[in-house]
């Protein structure tokens, strides 16, 4: 059952933390009270599940392991659903008290009594699907015009579901940086509303709105434990996800917050390549990633700045490890409740069962038959044609 991950071949970086109040400052207690009082108001919000993986555990000699599915949220099948759809309404704001010279209330906004005039707005937005599909949703949700661009290896069932939301979607060229590229000049060339969850120079509020509303997820999970994790494996990505989960795990239990691991595509590392030059440092995507809503080749600069304050280890995996994680997790292979998760929503468990299995890198991140080890499980399916082939063994 593990063979796969015995022979997998993985890279390493372990850091020594900054320490220095990123984690606990650079995104704030109060931006994520005021995402979980909107976010929690909104029609449908359930805390999604914490499955307990025993038998993988028990398999595995580690005391418990535990993955938040994001799969049900709101219906749209990942994490991002809590992300985008909120930096969406906060941009909205934003923009309505410009024009109005007064504070409103998103509540108003949600039940259109500004329709007319977010009806006149455009938000736009780079995504590999998930990150599109909240934006695309909350604009729908919030009465506003929606315009999404993808790159060329995005899924056309992806594309498809954010034109079944209302979103406009515009295939550009080249890889996720490039639809990021595009989305900047078209928005100072028509004036449409950015809503990214990635940072840049002088952009820097809605990725803290996207990241705000993550925390969410994350407090639902502090609140599901008596006691802290000693392990947590993130995906990567643009590191907002990770940033996101660290910042409400430090805030929530400080010196008792669990080593964070940050796992990512041997195909996307830019986290991996950052801490390694303990800079923002951006890599090629040469090869797309199965895991599509990873292949990310900037890190977000805020992500990194709490990422760098608080992350003790790195990971990159490759990609035999996905397949195999996926139909285990599908057929209940060690024994546990068998469920569906998504091709990006299981790379901080394949780092965590991989690193479990190579005795040496069981030993440099402490793992053991007391450690707790706590998986975001950031998506279910979001593309059942990629999922069929996986479980076919295809992929």
């Amino acid at each position: 059952m593990f063979t796969p991950f015995q022979n997998a071949a993985l890279r390493h970086h372990a850091v020594t933390p900054e320490f220095n109040g990123a984690a606990t400052d650079r995104l704030s207690v109060a931006g994520f009270d005021a995402a979980e009082a909107e976010i929690s108001s909104w029609n449908g919000y359930d805390p999604t599940p914490l499955i307990p993986l025993s038998g993988l555990a028990q398999s595995l000699d580690l005391g418990d392991i535990q993955y938040k599915h994001e799969g049900p949220r709101f219906g749209l099948g990942s994490f991002k659903a809590l992300g985008g759809a909120y930096a969406v309404l906060r941009v909205l704001q934003r923009e309505l008290v410009s024009f109005n010279g007064h504070d409103v209330d998103p509540a108003g906004i949600r039940a259109g009594a500004y329709a007319d005039q977010t009806k006149a707005m455009t938000v736009i937005s780079a995504t590999d699907g998930n990150h599109g599909r909240s934006v695309a949703w909350g604009a729908s949700q919030f009465h506003t015009n929606c315009r999404i661009y993808i790159h060329a290896e995005v899924s056309e069932f992806r594309a498809d579901a954010m034109r079944q939301l209302g979103a406009e979607v515009i295939r550009v060229d080249g890889d996720y940086d490039a639809t990021v590229a595009q989305t900047r000049i078209d928005a100072e060339q028509h004036g449409w509303l950015i809503v990214s969850d990635t940072s840049w120079p002088g952009y820097i509020q809605p990725p803290l709105d996207v990241m705000a509303g993550y925390g969410v997820m994350a407090r639902e999970v502090t609140r599901a434990y008596d006691a802290p994790p000693t392990h947590v494996f993130l995906q990567g990505g643009v590191g907002g996800l990770a940033a996101a989960v660290t910042a409400v795990l430090y805030q929530c239990w400080g010196t008792r917050a669990p080593c964070v691991v940050i796992v990512e595509p041997e195909l996307a590392p830019c986290l991996f390549a950052s801490a390694q030059a303990k800079a923002v440092t951006s890599v090629t995507i040469e090869k797309e990633t199965v895991m599509a809503g990873l292949s990310c080749g900037e890190p977000s600069e805020l992500a990194w700045a709490v990422l760098a304050d608080a992350a003790q280890d790195y990971l990159t995996i490759p990609e035999s490890t996905v397949g195999p994680m996926v139909r285990m997790l599908a057929n209940g292979g060690a024994g546990d409740a068998p469920f569906e998760a998504g091709e990006s929503g299981v790379a901080g468990l394949c780092g965590a069962v991989a690193a479990a299995v190579q005795p040496d890198l069981r030993a440099k991140l402490g793992l053991n038959a007391q450690s707790r080890v706590l998986l975001i499980g950031s998506e279910g399916i979001t593309d059942p044609n990629v999922y069929a082939q996986i479980i076919a063994g295809d992929i």
